[in-house]
């Protein structure tokens, strides 16, 4: 933890002001960094947060303001300038090699040669070194590919100590971890911390930021909005300063009235689990969710159930009868929509408009004679991204422009223009900034209210027993148990979702 001593800031960013196209996305942001300690960098999706760790790694130059490094002024125009000045950003999206060994991706761009050859014992032994002060276990020669993203991570935090780095940006470092994985990331932080580095941590996950963090920096609409030290970090403040606003992250409490079983699942194989069922319903008017460790096989189910991927063996009931779903038009002819967990990927086509995005799995819907009816399109486009709030000026807005949160809502709202009576929710809030997850569980309440029947998956453990109506547990492709929301906590869930307990037959 930084001392209370008054230091030279390692890095600090005075003023700073981006303009983009019609955009002002920093407004006189200031920002100072310590050796030592763990800075948390907060705000909604759109606050800035991005664009200023781009500003100071060399991603963007400012459009004003100044940079000093250890006191000196300095301009970042490169992301090697930014490497030069020890700083190392790790991206969301891992920026790995994933064809390549670690060791190679470690050097990757900065091989030690000998002879005027790449030198691979050196590559091995350092990598070898950095491995074991990260406190893994796997080789510097197993291909990237082949590792869980826990250590693929470990992997970028390599890459980034063999270059020196003083100051190491973390940009939503947990969001694809399982819970172990991100037990072991949270002490190697704090190991790092106590030697002398600064982690600036990019978090939603206000249970994180509050312990890891040694102060929160918070951004809101490109300017600052506080600063919180490590005695005032709480929940409250750090909502406060964030949204401005009281947002609804309680269960919505109500009576729910739950109604027909609207798909019923039957001793469903998937090809990660070929030999363990599953079996379980869901109901109309109620939310729920289904918990498991990562690989426990709740992805592959719901790809099965949207036809994506083929069952090894089982049924699948809508409205009581069978139905063969054998691609995702025969799921969306039964009134089945998915989110699915990749949203950039598998969402949206980020290069199209929102209208573009929000008619497409219901285009035929608007044809006639063979022409598409632009007027309805339009019209239902613009309901869409009124009833979710959508923030775009327009729905011929493309998608790439928009924020995390709002690039999911864009998939919801595709979905639900649809109308359909079953929602698979995959991971539907990951990396999605707290004011636009509350917005989100709206509308997730509000279709389970107009009577669709909701499976929520993902792995926030506080997010599940928030949102659940009733709770389903994987564990190794079958459901490990069922569990009330009067029964469901934490540790029962996490029993469950180890085999450490048996639950009631589903």
């Amino acid at each position: 933890m930084v001392s209370s001593v008054k230091k030279t800031p390692l890095l600090e960013a005075r003023g700073i002001h981006k303009h983009f196209v019609g955009v002002h996305a920093l407004n006189d942001v200031t920002a100072a960094f310590y050796p030592g300690e763990v800075v948390a960098v907060m705000g909604e999706n759109g606050a800035g947060k991005s664009t200023l760790m781009k500003c100071l790694s060399g991603v963007h130059l400012p459009s004003e303001g100044e940079i000093f490094h250890q006191g000196n002024a300095v301009t970042i125009r490169s992301v090697r300038d930014a490497e030069a000045l020890g700083i190392a950003f790790i991206h969301q999206e891992l920026n790995l090699a994933d064809n390549l060994s670690v060791g190679a991706n470690v050097f990757l761009g900065r091989e030690p040669c000998r002879f005027g050859m790449i030198d691979e014992t050196t590559i091995r032994e350092k990598t070898a070194a950095l491995i074991d002060q990260l406190g893994m276990d796997f080789s510097p020669d197993e291909q990237v590919a082949r590792l869980s993203i826990g250590h693929q991570q470990m992997v970028e935090i390599a890459k980034a100590l063999s270059q020196d780095a003083k100051l190491l940006i973390m940009d939503e470092p947990t969001s694809s971890l399982s819970q172990g994985e991100t037990e072991t990331l949270m002490k190697l932080v704090d190991q790092l911390r106590g030697a002398g580095l600064c982690i600036v941590f990019i978090s939603h996950r206000l249970a994180e930021v509050q312990e890891i963090a040694d102060r929160v920096i918070v951004l809101r609409d490109g300017c600052n909005s506080g600063e919180l030290q490590r005695e005032e970090i709480s929940r409250d403040r750090i909502v406060a300063a964030m949204v401005g606003r009281k947002l609804n992250l309680e269960h919505h409490g109500n009576e729910i009235e739950v109604g027909e079983v609207l798909l019923k699942v039957s001793g469903l194989c998937t090809p990660l689990y070929p030999k363990h069922p599953a079996s379980f319903e869901l109901r109309a008017g109620e939310i729920t969710g289904m918990a498991g460790l990562v690989g426990a096989g709740r992805t592959e189910l719901a790809r099965c159930l949207f036809g994506i991927d083929q069952a090894l063996g089982g049924e699948i009931h809508v409205n009581g009868e069978v139905r063969k779903i054998n691609c995702p038009q025969d799921a969306i002819g039964a009134a089945i929509a998915l989110v699915p967990e990749n949203r950039k990927e598998q969402g949206v086509v980020v290069e199209m408009s929102i209208c573009d995005n929000v008619a497409m799995a219901g285009l035929d819907r608007h044809q006639r004679a063979g022409f598409v009816r632009d007027g309805e399109l339009r019209e239902v486009a613009e309901q869409t991204r009124r009833r979710l709030k959508i923030k775009a000026p327009s729905i011929d807005q493309a998608v790439v422009t928009l924020s995390g949160g709002n690039q999911q809502k864009v998939v919801l709202g595709k979905w639900i223009s649809l109308e359909p009576k079953i929602f698979l929710l995959d991971e539907p809030t990951r990396g999605v900034d707290i004011g636009s997850k509350s917005e989100i569980y709206e509308v997730i309440e509000q279709m389970a209210k107009a009577g669709a029947a909701v499976l929520f998956i993902s792995s926030e453990l506080e997010e599940i027993l928030r949102i659940s109506d009733r709770i389903l547990v994987m564990h190794e492709g079958q459901i490990g148990g069922e569990l009330s929301r009067a029964e469901a906590n934490e540790e029962s869930v996490m029993k469950l979702a180890t085999g450490a307990a048996q639950g009631p037959e589903c």
